[in-house]
């Protein structure tokens, strides 16, 4: 984590008068960090996904119902703080036309979030010599915006 991110997350919970917790992490979401901090910022994105396979090669744990994110616009700066509600691994072609919806992206249309999912996870699949599959594994993540 950054200082400036480090120092948000710090002045958010001295502001409280709590003690920061420690499972948070800090990052910028997929292709446009800009407009998808925006739309977590507007309170228009309250979910996201990524492939399940990307944990497993990078060896990364799973998000967990509680954590905290310092979502990152595209300079590394802190925009937004949130915190997951939901966590489900799910079949890509098995993600709700509800949780297209609640990502917030484009027309909001299952269309628009397919053809631009399958779009993302085959660019960063081919990185790794894998083929995308319809029926991938998808982290689904809801979340609640605590502090902007």
């Amino acid at each position: 984590m950054n200082e400036k991110a480090k120092n948000y997350w710090l002045d958010y919970w001295n502001e409280k008068g709590e003690v920061a917790p420690t499972n948070v992490t800090a990052w910028q979401f997929g292709v446009d960090a800009d407009y998808l901090a925006k739309l977590v910022v507007d309170g228009i994105k309250t979910a996201t996904c990524s492939g399940h396979i990307f944990y497993e090669l990078e060896k990364e744990p799973l998000p967990k119902v509680g954590d905290y994110s310092i979502i990152l616009n595209g300079v590394n700066e802190p925009e937004a703080i949130i915190r997951l509600t939901e966590v489900t691994v799910t079949p890509m072609n098995q993600v709700t036309e509800q949780f297209a919806y609640d990502e917030g992206e484009g027309d909001r249309s299952y269309a628009y979030w397919w053809k631009e999912h399958e779009a993302f996870f085959t660019k960063d699949l081919k990185a790794y010599g894998l083929p995308f599959q319809e029926d991938m594994l998808v982290v689904c993540e809801r979340f609640e915006l605590i502090a902007k």
